[in-house]
Parts: structure tokens; C-alpha cells; sequence
């Protein structure tokens, strides 16, 4: 007797469903990895890892990195395009606790970026701005030996850059208040550094606040030459 055979046809043609389906997912799974030269399979199914035919990073990728003379181990998870980081990038302690996110554009960094304690506790957000090449190629000066004369012109791939653009934001961890900022443009700092000076040093305290009668007295004598207050509150 046949114990796998099904009760009723219902039942068979569930089987013989399921079964094509199986088959239906390892063939796309068969044809989906034909395009890599290499890859890993999580628990999951899921593909990643992947080197392209001609080498290059492809897909998702996780990236561990043990710890080594001193500095922290961490793995980072994001999307590879023909070799280069594109989107969304995730870094990890070792532990599995979130220490950055970061956002690529054709390699380069570009829009906000977080970084966060071992603990999980937001110390910085920095601003980027990606640059696409405006050519594929640049043309470089080579010049002579001891002497400023161009010898011949080079034609080397041009390279995606990023530069710091917009506002960054440095905070106390413990407290999660803004500590300071700074405002970028192209790699140049516009605007001096906004600082809490009593989170940066609390050694350094804050000037006391004015009474009532300070700001009376300032208000009655402002514009008066050598006005000078003798301590005492009343008028």
C-alpha cells in the first residue's frame, strides 16, 4: 500500500500543486544565481554575497569584520551595483546593536547620515552631498621630472565624490540634547560652531540670570555715561 497516495483528487491535484511550485522556485532560483560567478545563501533562501561574472559586488551583502588590535569588530549590511555602494547601508556591533546608517548614491555618501553609540544613543548627524562625474573621464597634466612642463595629457575614469553640504549635529548621548552644530557648504564651514558650552565642559558654568532690579536699573541708565551701580536693589 502506497501511504503517500492521496485520499480524493482534491487532495492529489494540492500535491501536485505544491510540488510545481517547489520546482517552479528552485529552476527562477537556478536562473537568478547563473548570473554570479559566486554567492551565499542565508537560512532564509535569500541570495547574497554575490560576485558578477566579471567580479564585481552584486545585491545585497553582509560584511563582517572581527575585531583586530584593539578596535571593535562590526558587520554591515546593504546593496551593492556593479561594484559599489548604492542606497541604504546598516553598520552592526558584533552584539547586533545598530552603530550607523548611513545613505550612498553611486558609492559616494550623499543626504543624512546617523551614528550612534554602543549603547544605541544618537551621537552625531552628518550631511552629504553625491556628485556624479560630469564625464566618464578627465583629462590629467602629466608634468617632467624637476620642471613645470606638461610632457603629455592622461586620460583617467572619472571618480563619484561626496562633500560635507547642510547642517551637522553633534549630541550628548547621555541626555540626547543638541551639543553643537555646524553648517557646511561644498567642504567649507559657513557658519562658526553653535556650541553648548555647559554640555561640552560642565566645569564651565552658565552666566547668572539677571534679577527684577538688574533689569530695571540697566533699563533706567542704558545710553548714561559712567553709570555706575552701588549694590544697592531699591530705586
Amino acid at each position: 500500500m502506497n501511504f503517500l497516495q492521496p485520499k480524493n483528487k482534491r487532495a492529489a491535484l494540492k500535491v501536485q500543486k505544491l510540488i510545481a511550485l517547489a520546482v517552479l522556485l528552485i529552476v527562477m532560483a537556478t536562473q537568478a544565481n547563473a548570473q554570479y560567478s559566486s554567492y551565499k545563501l542565508t537560512t532564509s533562501g535569500d541570495t547574497v554575497n554575490a560576485l558578477s561574472k566579471s567580479g564585481l559586488k552584486e545585491g545585497k551583502w553582509i560584511i563582517h569584520v572581527d575585531e583586530l588590535r584593539g578596535e571593535p569588530g562590526y558587520e554591515e549590511e546593504g546593496v551593492f551595483v556593479k561594484g559599489i555602494k548604492e542606497g541604504v547601508w546598516r553598520r552592526y556591533t558584533l552584539q547586533g546593536d545598530l552603530l550607523a546608517m548611513e545613505n550612498y548614491k553611486r558609492g559616494g555618501k550623499d543626504g543624512a547620515q546617523q551614528y550612534f553609540t554602543f549603547l544605541g544613543e544618537l551621537m552625531r548627524e552628518e550631511s552629504w552631498k553625491g556628485y556624479d562625474p560630469d564625464s566618464p573621464y578627465d583629462t590629467i597634466a602629466v608634468y617632467g621630472a624637476g620642471s613645470n612642463e606638461i610632457i603629455e595629457f592622461k586620460i583617467v575614469k572619472a571618480e563619484q565624490y561626496s562633500v560635507k553640504q547642510g547642517e551637522w549635529k553633534y549630541y550628548d548621548p547621555s541626555t540626547g540634547n543638541l551639543v553643537r552644530s555646524e553648517e557646511w557648504e561644498r567642504n567649507v564651514l559657513k557658519k562658526p560652531v553653535k556650541a553648548n558650552v555647559a554640555a561640552v565642559d560642565p566645569s564651565i558654568k552658565k552666566a547668572p540670570e539677571k534679577t527684577p532690579e538688574m533689569l530695571e536699573w540697566e533699563k533706567k541708565n542704558r545710553g548714561k555715561k559712567n553709570a555706575i551701580r552701588d549694590g544697592r536693589t531699591g530705586l
